[in-house]
Formats: C-alpha cells, sequence, structure tokens
C-alpha cells in the first residue's frame, strides 16, 4: 500500500508565516477591474459578486485611511482592453477617486514594466519588512496570480482576498474544458503554495 505524506505547502516548508495581515497595516492594489469582464467575450463568471465584494473591499480600505493604487490592463484602442473606450473603463463600483493613483500595465503582472513599484515606495510601502499588499481583481488565474508572484519576488508580503476574484472556463490541452470553479480552486491553491496568503472573503481580512 502506498501511503501518501500529508500534503503541505512550500510557504509551510521554508517557514513563511501564513497569518494575513491587517489592513491598516496594508497597500491595497485592485487589479483590472474593468468593464472588460463584465460583457462580451471576456465576461468571468461571478464577475458581478466579485466585484460587489471590492467594492466592500474599496469601502473598507476608505474608511480606514489605507493607501489604494487601482491597475488596469490598456490593450489598445478597439480591443476589449480599450482604457480609452466604455469596455476598458474601471467598474464604477470601484472607480478611482481623487488622490488614487492608477497604474496601467501590458502584461499579466502588474510590477513588469510599469511604474508599481515607485508608486507604492511612494505612499510608504517597499519591499521588506512592512510590505504588506491586499489584492483583489480580475482574472484570478492570470493577472491576480502574476501580479502576487510579482509582488513576492520583489520581496513584497501580498494577500489575495479570494471572493473578489473571478475567472472562467477554458479549454485543455487534452481537449476537454476546465470549469471555472476549478480554475478558481486551482489559481488560488497556487498562490498559497508559496506566493503569498488568501484569506476567503472581505470580512476574514482582520482590520
Amino acid at each position: 500500500m502506498n501511503i501518501h505524506p500529508t500534503s503541505t505547502t512550500l510557504r509551510d516548508v521554508i517557514g513563511l508565516d501564513a497569518r494575513p495581515p491587517r489592513l491598516s497595516d496594508s497597500a491595497l492594489v485592485l487589479i483590472d477591474f474593468q468593464n472588460t469582464y463584465r460583457e462580451g467575450v471576456m465576461a468571468l463568471e461571478g464577475a458581478e459578486e466579485a466585484l460587489a465584494a471590492g467594492a466592500r473591499l474599496l469601502e473598507r480600505a476608505r474608511s480606514a485611511g489605507v493607501p489604494v493604487v487601482h491597475v488596469v490592463n490598456d490593450g489598445g484602442e478597439g480591443s476589449a482592453y480599450d482604457v480609452r473606450a466604455h469596455i476598458g473603463a474601471v467598474c464604477d463600483e470601484v472607480a478611482p477617486v481623487a488622490g488614487e493613483p492608477v497604474v496601467v500595465k501590458g502584461f499579466p503582472d502588474a510590477f513588469h514594466l510599469t511604474d508599481l513599484r515607485e508608486v507604492l515606495r511612494g505612499l510608504g510601502f517597499a519591499p521588506g519588512d512592512g510590505g504588506n499588499l491586499v489584492m483583489g481583481g480580475f482574472m484570478t488565474h492570470m493577472c491576480v496570480n502574476h501580479t502576487a508572484q510579482g509582488a513576492f519576488n520583489l520581496g513584497y508580503r501580498p494577500t489575495v482576498v479570494a471572493e473578489t476574484t473571478a475567472t472562467r472556463a477554458l479549454p485543455t490541452p487534452g481537449g476537454g474544458v476546465l470549469t471555472a470553479a476549478a480554475l478558481q480552486a486551482a489559481a488560488l491553491t497556487s498562490i498559497t503554495d508559496l506566493f503569498g496568503i488568501v484569506v476567503p472573503t472581505v470580512d476574514s481580512l482582520p482590520a
């Protein structure tokens, strides 16, 4: 009989802290909450629920005086990610207000070829001690996952709020279809293996 050892994460193996940070000790990074993902070819399963949770998270952060950074993907004029058009605009429910920086990216990792690190540093959040980043947005398996990895690689401590994220079903290499729920679970699990902490809901994030 083959006996498999209890599964553990790389974070456990190397001794990284698994406790989520206090929101008040963090910066909030909202990733690609764009109309792109509410309609048309890129519409996500659970997008409206995730957006509503993102709005609650944003309200908590603003009420606590937490720095907020908005990230948007610009795919160019005429694309589903055209930030100059309604389709690529930030959703009204989480739209930036005066004083909240907006970082425009062209790759899944919001740190790649952008000034996100400099913006965060200017807000008092440098990599290393005190570099807590709370994240939410779209898509879980793509820009949320890659930005969490990018943050980890730079020395930040990212935490993803699961209910503020969503993704979509995708075709598999073998010809089947991976459901959105399965991909969502896999994406969040891959983050928790090494790159960051995942909390299930907005309310489960310490104040």
